[in-house]
């Protein structure tokens, strides 16, 4: 391998649940993870956490979360956020849900409402992270 190629590595964790298709939970190129887009499912059950917007998101997160873990990092090395919404109307109750994971140095995000998400839920997250040793100026 020469020095200007990169690896890609692939991340997966049963703790973040099941992947549904063709795509992986997370992708590690140079410095840079890419998270695939999660809706939230209980990775124990393969339900819903719950069927409201906040359960939803909260349980995406905690799924993002286990796919930063596995990867090495946290949610502090997440740098971009797009949310996908059912309903522009649960933004304030996602919002909330949102900030107890992202509670300062917020990640650059997105959010808009789509016509449709995966099982019928509510609301999907999916993130860019850096890794490595970060610090805040």
């Amino acid at each position: 391998m020469s020095s200007s190629q990169l690896v890609r590595r692939i991340i997966s964790t049963a703790e973040a649940g099941p992947v549904g298709g063709p795509y992986s939970q997370g992708v590690i190129i140079g410095h840079t993870l890419y998270l695939s887009g999660s809706i939230g499912l209980d990775p124990a059950t393969g339900q819903f956490a719950g069927e409201g917007v906040q359960e939803q998101a909260r349980q995406s997160l905690k799924n993002l979360g286990a796919v930063l873990k596995a990867a090495g990092a946290s949610y502090k090395n997440v740098v971009k956020a797009n949310v996908f919404l059912k309903d522009m109307n649960d933004f304030a109750a996602m919002n909330e849900v949102y900030s107890e994971f992202f509670s300062n140095r917020h990640p650059a995000r997105s959010t808009v409402q789509v016509a449709a998400l995966p099982r019928n839920a509510k609301v999907e997250i999916e993130a860019v992270a850096v890794l490595g040793d970060i610090q805040d100026e």
